[in-house]
């Protein structure tokens, strides 16, 4: 197995996307540059009110104010989503509460019942929100029109199809689908850690996530430790599943490939800058674009043929190692669900 490039040697200023969720844009979609601005303007961010919980919308991703909310970069097309969520701490939410309940005992000598308790707690915490603080998160998405593909810098699903969601209210006549493979993520990742022999140009790197599907739902995770142990090969073959697989890409991305094809903890590594025009500079928003549109635009795809091909559309993906990966005890049919992370 050959070794990955050591992580000293990332490329820190590149960080437009760090984990990436794809999707298949529909072939019937197409939309020029100026008419896709244009649509965009009628969801551009407004930061929360005083009374109000959550606002969203699209933002310049250039970060300059009253900018473009569409960069084209190489004719690769660059958005920024905004979330600004104000958060109330429970505790003091429940310490009104339980002020105002006692008060309403205290004055009319009765208790509130649940519905009259959950409606207070509804009027307190409109009291609070103006006092709340704000939390923001921005969210960079790009679309490849030449290849068809919509890249959602999320790790988190829900997120992701927020945003979508946002992407087809606004453009008429776009839609998108998740991309599948023809070979499930999990029995391919089993495959590569059983045989210890990922596919050409992919190399394993020193983390993985090993879930059993029986009732146990027992977890293994190993952490900057050697993959190519039988310990390794024991726990695929008593039937557990790859989940998550750290590898890297012909020396040039490092990634965390999970069993829901999201690609989590992206690093591009030194030699990468070379797809960058010109001058390379620390603040250089293009250079960053070309770097990263660049290194994905070529991984995605090598990627998706590593799992057999893109799936079509109905088609059920293949629950089975490859044949020259198949342990002796073969892999589960189910895959454990994916764990979710919070929206902040």
């Amino acid at each position: 197995m050959p070794p990955a490039r050591h992580l000293a040697s990332q490329r820190e200023s590149v960080s437009v996307f760090k984990n990436v969720i794809v999707y298949r844009i529909e072939p019937t979609w197409s939309q020029e540059l100026a008419a896709a601005e244009e649509a965009l303007q009628a969801q551009r961010f407004v930061p929360c009110g005083a009374s109000q919980e959550k606002s969203v919308g699209w933002v310049p991703p250039r970060g300059e104010e009253h900018g473009p909310l569409l960069e084209s970069v190489g004719g690769q097309w660059l958005l920024e989503f905004m979330i600004e969520a104000k958060s109330l701490p429970g505790s003091v939410v429940r310490r009104k509460l339980e002020e105002r309940l006692a008060h309403i005992e205290a004055t009319e000598g009765r208790k509130p019942g649940k519905k009259e308790q959950k409606e207070l707690k509804e009027d307190i915490a409109r009291e609070l929100l103006p006092m709340a603080f704000s939390r923001h998160a921005r969210v960079t998405v790009w679309v490849d029109r030449e290849h068809r593909r919509l890249v959602v810098n999320a790790a988190n699903a829900a997120r992701a199809d927020e945003i979508v969601s946002s992407l087809v209210q606004a453009l008429p006549g776009f839609g998108v689908s998740l991309i599948n493979t023809k070979i499930e993520p999990a029995a391919a990742m089993s495959g590569w850690l059983h045989t210890q022999e990922p596919p050409a140009e992919f190399s394993v790197d020193r983390e993985c996530e090993l879930k059993a599907t029986d009732e146990s739902k027992a977890v293994v995770r190993y952490a900057k430790h050697a993959l190519d142990i039988d310990e390794v090969r024991q726990h695929i073959e008593s039937g557990k599943r790859a989940t998550r697989l750290a590898m890297t890409w012909d020396d040039r991305v490092s990634f965390e490939l999970t069993e829901g094809l999201q690609l989590r903890k992206l690093v591009f590594l030194e030699g990468t800058d070379e797809a960058a025009p010109g001058d390379k500079k620390e603040d250089d928003f293009d250079a960053d674009v070309a770097i990263a549109t660049g290194e994905l635009g070529q991984l995605i795809p090598a990627l998706i043929d590593a799992l057999g091909g893109e799936m079509e559309i109905g088609a059920a993906a293949a629950d089975v190692m490859p044949a020259q990966a198949a342990p002796t005890a073969g892999a589960p049919a189910v895959a454990a669900p994916q764990e979710e992370e919070a929206p902040f």
